[in-house]
């Protein structure tokens, strides 16, 4: 700006020059005006008026713009002066300030972990990837939404913010009318930005209404003694597809990326009485398994002595079928020797009878001959008594 010389309206004579505004000045001592165009400084002087005031300060700004100030002041001179004109460079740098500032509201930068959205008029345009964009405002407008964070959601467990649980909330009811208290963590992220941001209005509440839907669904479905042992991790999965399932359905723009199934417990009410039947069921268990390891070995037991008796069986058959056949083959061979020559046959019968008859029997044989008979010489024969109490007499 220029400087504003001495004959500049900034006169600090006292007498009748004009005053700041282009009015009379104002005089001590007299009847002149004051700066705000009204009367001297005297016991009648009077504030300033509220029109003249707006209409000053409209000039003023006129001025500054490049335009002309207004008339003067009422009882002030004849025509009103000339306000200075702007600085040249002024007229370049408001456009500038003004390309610069459309400039920062028309681009954007989009982070690796996040797409952006761009509206036209209030209406879907287009999706954009990381990166720096252009959307000319105030036709194009854009949202940016982070699509790679994995937002979690706790229902049935009181989350790390120290929100309270409800009485109701996680208490579900199985397939076989048990009462079961399941926490588990939805964890999510937008996988489409667009239909996230316009059929959405509120994502946490209705993914949250959503997975305790599925999660009621799956558990009505299923026996309560899976569910507190093995069959989570099945749970999980099932429940992620059906809460998939009907997010899909709304169009949400929402990836299910995990069910965690943090715990499965009986309601607080009733945990002691549910832990007495756990504990009789495994030693009702642990009974019937010992009963029926004490069968196993009683019953294969049993099994090895039928199996022994029938090999014995069945050797003892086979001894006597053998010594049989055996028999009659030699009955055989000895009738065929006896048809030959029965004489001799006869008498070989004979003897090898009397041998396996006698042949283990204690005996004195003594000759006819001997002793007092008629062809004796009346020899006395000698017995061994001794051996013959020993032995017994034959």
């Amino acid at each position: 700006m220029r400087r504003f010389k001495d004959d500049m309206p900034f006169s600090s004579n006292n007498g009748g020059g004009g005053g700041p505004w282009g009015s009379g000045g104002g005089n001590r001592g007299g009847g002149g005006k004051g700066p705000w165009g009204g009367g001297g400084g005297g016991s009648g002087s009077q504030g300033p008026d509220l029109d003249d005031l707006l209409r000053k300060g409209r000039d003023q700004l006129k001025v500054v713009l490049g335009g002309k100030g207004g008339g003067g002041g009422r009882g002030g001179g004849g025509g009103g002066g000339g306000g200075p004109s702007p600085a040249p460079y002024l007229k370049f740098i408001i456009p500038i300030v003004l390309v610069a500032a459309w400039l920062m509201q028309s681009f954007y930068q989009v982070k690796p972990e996040e797409k952006a959205v761009e509206l036209m008029l209030g209406k879907y345009y287009r999706t954009t990837d990381p990166g720096l964009h252009l959307a000319p405002w105030p036709i194009v407008s854009h949202e940016t939404l982070p699509v790679t964070r994995e937002n979690t959601i706790d229902i049935g467990t009181a989350p790390a913010s120290g929100r309270i649980r409800t009485a109701e909330q996680g208490l579900m009811l199985t397939g076989d009318e048990n009462i079961v208290d399941i926490d588990f963590q939805v964890v999510w992220n937008i996988s489409r930005p667009d239909l996230y941001l316009f059929n959405l209005a509120e994502p946490n509440q209705t993914i949250q209404a959503v997975s305790e839907s599925a999660m009621r669904e799956v558990i009505a479905r299923s026996k309560l003694k899976p569910i507190l042992s093995r069959d989570r991790a099945v749970i999980s999965a099932e429940v992620q597809q059906v809460i998939q399932t009907t997010l899909d359905s709304y169009d949400s723009g929402v990836n299910i990326v995990r069910v965690n199934f943090d715990g499965a417990d009986p309601p607080p009410q009733v945990i002691d009485a549910f832990r007495d039947v756990q504990a009789a069921e495994q030693d009702r268990d642990t009974e019937a398994k010992r009963a029926e390891a004490y069968a196993n070995q009683k019953l294969a037991g049993a099994r090895g002595q039928v199996a022994q008796l029938l090999q014995e069986a069945g050797g003892y058959r086979a001894q006597v079928v053998n010594e049989a056949k055996g028999e009659a083959a030699r009955f055989e061979s000895v009738y065929a020797e006896y048809v030959n020559a029965p004489e001799v046959t006869r008498k070989r019968l004979y003897l090898e009878t009397i041998e396996r008859v006698l042949g283990d029997v204690d005996k004195i044989i003594i000759d006819e001959n001997v002793g007092g008979g008629s062809g004796g010489q009346g020899i006395v024969p000698y017995l061994p008594l001794n051996e013959l109490r020993g032995g017994g007499t034959n």
